[in-house]
């Protein structure tokens, strides 16, 4: 039986489980439902680091925008952005700078609609309710906004949603698309599953998924590299999430990580 909720936008169909929910329940959100709280506990159930991963992809994303703010990167698009939680890009970006811009994309409703309240009164962010595996709408869109100046390097987000990219759709191509919108010395952030580390975990996680509206499709290390063709993959490469640019000490197992990261600068 669905849900109804005062916050939950017109149109919401509760009863079915979305990715951006069952991650917002992951890291600890309250925008979520009980259809979404039932498939996070399979997902748990597959792979019990499931919370520890989900908080390992959310500081990369925080170490990612910090690094590219030290490299100069003053405007951001950030792909697949989610339900707003804790520690969001234009917090970290504007807390470094007041005049960093920010344009999420996301097109599910509930993620899209928690933005739009978060950033009613921040005129240097926007959310716009697009797919990102349909790049020239989203650019389009974001030229729109007035936010991104595409004649100045910008911070492609795309952390822990290419997962969600079926081979069929070409995912190589769609980060080409925007890698080719973007001057050089720009720079691309991705975070992705992979079957690499813990594959049995994995196998279990993909099956979880497909019960889902978004069904998961992890990668190889050399797939991963695959989608920085035409940047410079900075130091430390392609690593699981806790050993990208750790903050001090880390008492976090990185074969148990489940995600690799990396950024890459385009060339």
């Amino acid at each position: 039986m669905a849900e109804q909720v005062s916050w939950v936008p017109e149109g919401v169909d509760t009863g079915k489980p979305s990715a951006a929910r069952l991650y917002d329940y992951l890291l600890g959100g309250g925008h979520n439902f009980a259809a979404d709280r039932a498939l996070a506990e399979k997902f748990l159930k597959a792979q019990p680091n499931g919370r520890a991963i989900a908080r390992l992809n959310r500081a990369f994303l925080r170490r990612s925008v910090l690094f590219m703010i030290d490299e100069g990167i003053r405007q951001f698009l950030d792909l697949g952005s989610g339900i707003p939680t804790v520690g969001n890009v234009h917090e970290i970006a504007q807390k470094a700078d007041p005049e960093a811009h920010v344009v999420y994309v996301d097109f599910e409703e509930v993620a899209v609609a928690h933005s739009q309240l978060i950033l009613e009164h921040d005129e240097r962010a926007a959310i716009i309710q697009e797919d990102m595996t349909r790049p020239d709408e989203v650019l389009r869109a974001a030229r729109e906004s007035g936010l991104i100046d595409f004649t100045q390097p910008v911070g492609v987000l795309t952390a822990g949603v290419f997962h969600f990219v079926p081979p069929q759709a070409d995912p190589n191509a769609i980060v080409a698309a925007y890698r080719d919108a973007v001057p050089v010395g720009s720079y691309l952030a991705v975070s992705q599953f992979t079957q690499d580390l813990q594959p049995e975990e994995m196998a279990g996680i993909v099956e979880v998924m497909k019960q889902s509206q978004n069904p998961m499709y992890p990668r190889t290390k050399s797939e991963v590299e695959a989608l920085f063709a035409g940047f410079e993959l900075v130091e430390p490469g392609i690593v699981p999430t806790p050993l990208w640019r750790p903050e001090g000490s880390t008492t976090d197992d990185p074969d148990k990580a489940g995600i690799y990261a990396a950024v890459g600068r385009k060339l």
